[in-house]
């Protein structure tokens, strides 16, 4: 009985080991021209992906992607750096009085965390390289401010009374940590108001800027970023306004775009060159639904020489606007300054939307900048002037001294940001159907591409470069980095 169990063993073996060898190839038995033409699996791509749905929100994938030339039907986009257009001057936020404010509640190490996070170079930072701050106070301060209050009745035409001191502890505090952290990040700055004694209604609400105090204002400018850089803050630029056409907020000023150009070649431009500033002036500063404001201050000759260019938002109209003002005027700068998240508005569509029309819009504008809207608030979405914005969310919510939330402006900027440094340039990549998408060339010569599917279904495509392609796909209402 033994024997015949040992050799039904043997038997059954032998058979495994036949049946084995046929459906495993050894190495000495693979087809030399099969085995000469296996890819070897080299990931040539790093892929950084966020979904709608919030099931991945910015993370770096495991997939290979690899270039080839094995054809396919599948849409193409392709990124030709031959093709260069603007240079980059930095993705980021508005650092709001408010903003500073929330983020120093955080506890010294969570805050440190942040701000590393932020504005660092780590593998978890996402690298802001741009921020706008308001001259002054902006909506989302406590209360309204400039930097030269009086009681009423009373002027300062010498500006004596002038003091940085309502931003020393808050605002002024964080830059200068934060250019600890980044040296090269570069400031826009922006009033929302005129001291109210130099303003027809004598209020921080509306009103025009008097005439007779246009040379006053314009050494208003000239003080603040003086200030500033004594403070070690370098001013990169500024607008004259905030919004000129919407004196309803509190606080702003009604400035016409002849007025501008007036304060500029008669006032603002003269004073800086007195003073030997190189901060860049910026006009307008309002939504696309208006580009003949930039374009007529653009075409007073005596204010043209003292422009940089101009600066958009997009609460209404169109962000091909931008291309507007650029055909007209091509040696001119364009910047995008401002787009706010609603407290209303979901993940899925902001997502979509801001990285369509802010990220890749404004970059296939020509703008050399893509800033969202305040980095930080409470989870009230304060703090704010009374008659402010109530429903603008933050990129980042404190929720107290020691937990903060991270929203989707976040990763709306943190798309680009972490993988666009200032300095890269725009190269060309074209349209194909709901993939939009923008590509770059960074100083090191890495590619990258911003990819969001605007479509109702997964869509898979190709990224074509040099002339071989790779193959990935993209859910609807995902964005995805890819960079090689």
């Amino acid at each position: 009985m033994n024997t015949i169990k040992n050799t039904m063993k043997i038997f059954i073996l032998i058979t495994l080991s036949v049946i084995l060898s046929k459906c495993s190839p050894a190495s000495d038995t693979v087809n030399p021209t099969l085995k000469q033409t296996l890819p070897v699996a080299v990931n040539e791509v790093d892929f950084w992906l966020t979904k709608g749905n919030q099931t991945i929100i910015l993370q770096k994938q495991t997939s290979i992607l690899s270039f080839g030339t094995a054809y396919n039907n599948y849409a193409t986009i392709e990124v030709d750096d031959s093709h260069i257009f603007q240079t980059v001057d930095g993705f980021g936020y508005t650092l709001t009085g408010g903003s500073a404010q929330v983020i120093n509640q955080l506890n010294a190490q969570k805050r440190q965390e942040l701000l590393q996070e932020l504005f660092g170079a780590n593998d978890n930072s996402i690298a802001i390289s741009y921020l706008r701050i308001s001259i002054g106070a902006s909506d989302m301060n406590a209360a309204p401010f400039t930097y030269d209050d009086l009681p009423s009745g009373q002027t300062d035409v010498n500006l004596e009374n002038f003091s940085l001191a309502p931003d020393k502890s808050d605002l002024i505090q964080m830059l200068k940590e934060i250019l600890a952290i980044n040296p090269k990040i570069k400031i826009m700055a922006a009033p929302w108001s005129a001291p109210i004694w130099m303003k027809d209604n004598n209020n921080f609400v509306g009103g025009s800027l008097k005439p007779q105090y246009y040379g006053v204002y314009a050494q208003y400018f000239v003080k603040y970023i003086q200030k500033m850089k004594a403070e070690g803050i370098t001013i990169d630029a500024i607008t004259p306004q905030n919004e000129p056409l919407h004196p309803g907020n509190n606080p702003s000023m009604l400035m016409l775009a002849l007025q501008q150009a007036d304060f500029i070649k008669n006032h603002l431009g003269p004073a800086f060159q007195t003073a030997n500033l190189t901060t860049k002036i910026v006009v307008y500063d309002h939504n696309c639904n208006k580009p003949e404001y930039p374009m007529a201050v653009l075409n007073d000759g005596l204010a043209y020489p003292f422009i940089d260019g101009s600066a958009f938002h997009l609460y209404e109209g169109d962000i091909s606007a931008l291309s507007t003002v650029h055909n007209a005027f091509p040696n001119k700068n364009l910047y995008f300054t401002e787009q706010y998240t609603s407290s209303t508005g979901s993940f899925e569509g902001d997502l979509k939307w801001h990285v369509k029309n802010v990220i890749i819009g404004s970059m296939r504008n020509w703008s050399k900048t893509a800033l969202e809207w305040n980095l930080a608030n409470n989870a009230s979405f304060g703090p704010n002037t009374s008659g402010g914005c109530t429903t603008c969310k933050g990129a980042i919510t404190i929720n107290s001294n020691d937990s903060f939330t991270r929203n989707v402006a976040y990763y709306i900027i943190a798309h680009a940001s972490k993988f666009v440094p200032a300095g890269s340039v725009r190269i060309a990549s074209n349209l194909s159907g709901n993939l939009n998408n923008v590509a770059f060339k960074t100083p090191s010569g890495k590619k990258v591409l911003i990819v969001e599917n605007d479509g109702n279904t997964s869509e898979i495509f190709n990224i074509k470069y040099n002339g071989n392609w790779m193959i990935t796909s993209l859910e609807a209402g995902s964005v995805g980095t890819y960079i090689w």
